[in-house]
């Protein structure tokens, strides 16, 4: 295989349903099986004989595209032949996603922790979330859809608590004609920032009363009734574009993930299913030699697949919950679509490496708006999100689970930005009841002013200068005046 070269490899991909083990041909919009209306995934017949490279030879194949000018390589595609190899080059669509750093925690915030970890800054991405990744790869696939089919038009839909919106208007605005992006939000539960987003990239966006999985409910009844291309984790395609991050945080640990524990928000369960495929992809192709230990996180006001595995083995009934507000919005999900992929993934991971290999932590919303500033104050960009991680890696430390001699890398999925009401929420003790937060005064922050608003008036700005001057020396204490 040739590093400078797209790849000449192409797959034959199908979707498989994980209720009736039915198989439909990826040229297709399918978002749920035809047959039983089970959850899909999407498979390459053609995986296996992927084996006849060795993992050593992948490890090389895949370092060296690390240095690639290939615009179409430089994203999750530079994972091309574990992704969706069918679609051409022209076609994929890359706009700076992927390759997000992985930043070790600051000193004074392991020794608080009271544990080795790192974040991988998934809000680094264009639209400021990890979901451009699974979008780069739905948007590159419809294009290629597109141009085989001779398609016209082709709407896209999605539900969204924010940041699935941003990335779905960003990509089809980027690629145009003949793709079109209409968004559901619901009214009142996402944050100005967040609303902001697909509104700039022109997308035509549509509020409904009610909670995310409400939107989601009604454009799956869209996708099953009507042409549409559903942008949403249901895609299976959107799947395999967010397995990239599992890639991506092997090769920067050289390709050795045997002492890592990865924490992940669950919310929609699509972001921790693709973690736990794209690893499990790696170790059957040699290129990783031991699965890291996974670790779902979940908010008690959202928090289903928790209590799924909260039960014993032989007691467990899948029952979604009725969310309440919280602060890991993204999260706030009680009925995840993806959750039949996680059953059947956790179930190879266990099967794998052991009963350890997945767990499922639960934290409060206390929690993790106090986690998310405490990683901040130590100079992370941790969204609310972020802090469920940490929230989470919190908890896991407290419960022995987490050894001395191993590492943790958490998922920050979005940019700090998209939720500082949150934070300002917290620092100005403003969260409704239903929150349950009460901010700790320790942690509160808040500018102070100084000066009357009229002490500029009738004085030159040298004056002003030197009054503000010693108003600022005044609030530090700086009480002893240098002479020079």
């Amino acid at each position: 295989m040739k590093q400078d070269i797209f790849p000449t490899w192409r797959g034959e991909m199908e979707y498989v349903c994980l209720g009736c083990g039915k198989t439909w041909p990826a040229d297709q919009l399918v978002y749920a099986c035809p047959s039983c209306n089970g959850v899909l995934l999407l498979r390459d017949k053609m995986f296996p004989f992927l084996k006849l490279v060795t993992g050593e030879e992948w490890r090389l194949v895949l370092d060296g595209r690390m240095g690639t000018r290939i615009n179409a390589l430089r994203g999750i595609f530079r994972f091309y032949e574990f992704l969706a190899p069918i679609v051409d080059q022209e076609d994929i669509v890359w706009l700076g996603e992927a390759h997000t750093p992985i930043v070790e925690a600051a000193p004074q915030l392991r020794n608080v922790v009271g544990a080795s970890f790192a974040y991988k800054n998934d809000g680094q991405n264009p639209s400021a979330s990890f979901k451009d990744r699974g979008m780069a790869c739905a948007v590159s696939y419809l294009k290629w859809l597109c141009r085989k089919k001779n398609l016209d038009e082709v709407l896209c839909v999605c539900a969204s608590t924010g940041d699935t919106s941003a990335a779905a208007a960003l990509y089809t605005s980027y690629v145009g004609k003949p793709l079109r992006c209409v968004v559901l939000l619901p009214r009142g539960k996402v944050t100005p920032q967040q609303l902001a987003q697909p509104l700039g990239s022109g997308a035509q966006v549509l509020e409904l009363p009610g909670v995310f999985d409400d939107c989601m409910r009604v454009v799956e009844i869209l996708a099953a009734k009507w042409p549409v291309a559903l942008l949403n984790s249901k895609n299976s395609w959107r799947i395999l574009g967010q397995e990239s991050y599992a890639m991506e945080a092997a090769q920067w640990y050289n390709w050795d993930v045997s002492d890592q524990f990865f924490f992940v928000p669950i919310g929609n369960a699509g972001n921790i299913t693709a973690i736990m495929s794209g690893f499990l992809k790696l170790y059957e192709l040699g290129i990783i030699k031991k699965l890291p230990r996974i670790f779902g996180v979940q908010s008690s006001h959202a928090d289903p697949v928790f209590r799924y595995y909260d039960k014993p083995e032989n007691e467990r009934v899948w029952q979604p919950v009725t969310v309440r507000p919280s602060v890991a919005q993204a999260a706030m999900i009680g009925n995840p679509v993806s959750f039949p992929r996680v059953r059947m993934l956790a179930e190879k991971f266990i099967d794998t490496a052991g009963p350890a290999a997945f767990q499922v932590i639960r934290v409060e919303e206390q929690e993790i708006i106090e986690a998310m500033i405490l990683a901040n104050r130590h100079g992370n960009i941790a969204c609310t999100q972020g802090g469920e991680c940490l929230a989470g890696l919190m908890r896991a430390v407290k419960l022995g689970l987490i050894d001395e001699n191993s590492h943790a890398v958490l998922d920050s999925t979005a940019h700090s930005l998209k939720f500082v009401d949150f934070q300002n929420m917290y620092f100005n003790d403003s969260f409704p009841p239903d929150y349950e937060v009460r901010p700790n005064p320790d942690l509160a922050n808040k500018p102070v002013e100084l000066l009357s608003p009229d002490a500029a008036n009738g004085i030159d700005p040298a004056q002003f200068a030197e009054l503000g001057a010693r108003a600022v020396a005044e609030k530090l204490g700086l009480n002893k005046e240098v002479k020079k």
